[in-house]
Order: C-alpha cells, then sequence, then structure tokens
C-alpha cells in the first residue's frame, strides 16, 4: 500500500492548490501548473501539452527551457512518441530513460538532452485537458513513486483550476452584455470559495492513505461538490436564481456550508441556528450564506484557527449573523490585511441593508457580526 506523503510534499501541494485556485487567467495558469509541478517534483524541465477537440496537442507549455532553446528546436512537438503514448492511454508513465522505451522516437535536433520521465494526465472526471511531462529529476537518477502520487494530485488540483477559469471566462463574456458587477460578485463569492473548500478536502485525502475506503468516499463527496459548483455556475449564467441557496431553506443551506467546509479543513466548526431567525431571513438567505462562505474561507485561510463558530439568531427585535475563529487574527485598521474577501463582504451587506462590524486583532481572532435591524 502506497505511503502517506511526506509533510514537505504535503505543504507544497496545499500552497500550490492555493496558488491555482487563485488565479483566473488561463494563459497564465496553464504556466503556473508547469512551474509547480516541476517544483513539486524537482524536474529540470516540464512541460503542458493542451489537448484540443480533436484530441490531440494544441499547444506546448514548457518550463526550464529558455526561448532561445525553444526557437532553435523548431515547432512544437505534434504528439508522437513517449507524448503520444499519455494522449493514448491517459495514465502516469514513469521511466528511467526515456530512449530505452520502445514506443520513443528521439529528440529533434538541437533539443537538451533528457533521461528520466514522469507523465501525468490532468483529467476531471472522464474529461483529459492535458498532459504534465517532467524529466530530468534533480539529485537523482530517476523519479520515485512518491513524486508520481505528489504530480497526480497537482494534476487533479491543475483540472478542476482550469475548469474553472474556463467556466469563469463564460461568465465573463456574459458579464459584458449584462449584470456584470452581481455575476462577478456571485462567482467570487460563491464558486471560487467553494471550489476552494474542495480543493481543502482533496489535500485532506492525503491524510487517509491507509483508509481506501475513505478516500474513495472523500474522492465523491468532492465530486459531488463540483457538479454543484457547476451547476451554480450555471444558475448565475443564465440568472435562474442565487445558486445552491434557491433550492435549499438557509438553515439547511447554512448546515451544507459547515460541512463542507469540515470535510475540508482540521478546524472544529460549530453551528447554531435559531429556527426564527432562518424564517426571519429567508428574503436575505444567498447574502447571508455567501458572508458565511467568505468569512469562514478568509478565516481557514488566512488566521489558521483551530475552532470557529458560526451563529444566527435573533437579537433586538434584527437578525444576526456572528461568525468568530481563535486564529491569528489581523489589523483591520491596516486596508492590505482586509483583502478583496472582506471588501465583499462589506459591499453585500451594506448592499442587503445590513450593518457589518468586524473585531480582531493580532493573536486574538476574529469576530465578524452582520446584522439585519427588524
Amino acid at each position: 500500500m502506497a505511503e502517506a506523503l511526506s509533510d514537505r510534499r504535503r505543504e507544497a501541494l496545499i500552497e500550490a492548490g492555493l496558488a491555482l485556485a487563485s488565479e483566473l487567467s488561463l494563459p497564465a495558469l496553464l504556466q503556473k501548473i508547469v512551474v509547480l509541478a516541476c517544483g513539486v517534483a524537482d524536474a529540470r524541465y516540464g512541460a503542458l501539452g493542451v489537448l484540443g477537440t480533436d484530441g490531440m496537442l494544441e499547444d506546448f507549455i514548457t518550463h526550464g527551457v529558455t526561448q532561445e532553446e525553444r526557437d532553435r528546436i523548431g515547432h512544437l512537438p505534434v504528439g508522437r512518441g513517449i507524448l503520444g503514448a499519455l494522449i493514448h492511454d491517459a495514465r502516469p508513465l514513469r521511466l528511467t530513460r526515456i530512449g530505452d522505451d520502445e514506443r520513443s522516437v528521439g529528440f529533434p535536433p538541437h533539443h537538451p538532452p533528457m533521461t528520466s520521465f514522469l507523465g501525468v494526465p490532468v483529467r476531471l472526471r472522464d474529461r483529459v485537458y492535458g498532459n504534465l511531462y517532467l524529466t530530468e529529476k534533480r539529485g537523482a537518477d530517476e523519479f520515485t513513486e512518491e513524486d508520481e502520487r505528489t504530480v497526480v494530485t497537482l494534476a487533479a488540483q491543475a483540472a478542476v483550476a482550469i475548469e474553472n477559469t474556463r467556466l469563469h471566462d463564460d461568465v465573463r463574456r456574459l458579464a459584458v452584455l449584462e449584470d456584470r458587477e452581481r455575476i462577478a460578485k456571485e462567482l467570487h463569492d460563491g464558486v471560487v470559495q467553494a471550489l476552494f473548500s474542495v480543493g481543502m478536502a482533496l489535500q485532506g485525502a492525503e491524510s487517509l492513505a491507509d483508509d481506501p475506503e475513505a478516500i474513495r468516499k472523500r474522492l465523491g463527496q468532492s465530486v459531488g461538490a463540483i457538479d454543484d459548483v457547476i451547476r451554480d455556475l450555471r444558475n448565475y449564467i443564465f440568472g435562474l436564481g442565487p445558486g445552491s441557496v434557491a433550492d435549499r431553506q438557509l438553515d439547511r443551506a447554512l448546515q451544507d456550508l459547515v460541512d463542507e467546509f469540515r470535510r475540508g479543513s482540521d478546524v472544529a466548526i460549530r453551528l447554531e441556528v435559531d429556527p426564527r431567525a432562518a424564517s426571519e431571513a429567508a428574503p436575505r438567505a444567498a447574502d447571508i450564506v455567501q458572508v458565511a462562505r467568505e468569512a469562514i474561507a478568509n478565516a481557514v485561510r488566512h488566521g489558521t484557527p483551530e475552532t470557529l463558530s458560526v451563529v444566527l439568531a435573533l437579537q433586538d427585535g434584527g437578525v444576526v449573523l456572528e461568525i468568530e475563529d481563535d486564529g491569528k487574527g489581523f489589523d483591520p485598521t491596516d486596508i492590505r490585511g482586509g483583502g478583496r474577501g472582506l471588501s465583499n463582504i462589506r459591499q453585500r451587506a451594506e448592499a442587503a441593508g445590513g450593518e457589518l462590524e468586524i473585531t480582531s486583532s493580532k493573536g486574538e481572532g476574529t469576530r465578524l457580526t452582520l446584522r439585519f435591524p427588524g
């Protein structure tokens, strides 16, 4: 049975997942994938072969080869030899010497010498976006099994990021025609944070290496969550309502949200919902859930808390949402400390007629209070 990844590799994958989730430019994302793959596997050279609708290479993004070297090599690969083997059989491939494989067709003139090889498909469910090709393991004659497992995990993160970026591009094109600000806000507040929690859940699967059934369950939950995200995106695009909140009661939506983050992190999250408050706040359900999502994501991502509480209650005739964590906190007067997340929360609270209060200090955790007067 495969051993769990080392702490160094797990930390590198978490950082890589966050880096991929934050990139919404497809060209920049593809280049970042190659660079990160070389980093986590200690490879001197890397490439991402992007597949077109015909299943053949339509782009080839490289790392480690200078532009001058690329110019001397000539035209891009067309998918023959070892590259083609991975296209036609989308499974990880690890070789000690490329030239010893019977499928190898050699390299063109002026190509840097390459010996050890690791290839991994970039796929989401049944869709293969392309393949990662890594060569020349630094400090060793060949890539290891741990290298392979690490790059397979990174490739799964990359596939989600590519899908997210392409869907985001579709939303941006639509936003040019109508309702730009609403769609952009829903995309960031809902979809990006949901994908972040899915990525955290997938990272957590590494700790279950000795329990195949638990891994299968975790992957099944993550695939289901991705399907929910895709459905929400379609709702945003076609104006069918505020995503997943539209077909669930507020208390159920908050419970599902908390469960989502529980699966994706080690933070102990407590939820307390007064049914009367949930009923009273039903017209504002979408805003409340998105504020909660953004606040929890900010806390998990930046505050590294051990515990976090989410409370929806009636207070002084109005509805109050309070989210409190015991993380490292920040200085609310520092604009840089607020970030895009808190800016979105403030805008959403104001648009919904609520009053937002944020209390935090470094080392003392953070409390976010959103009040809707009665």
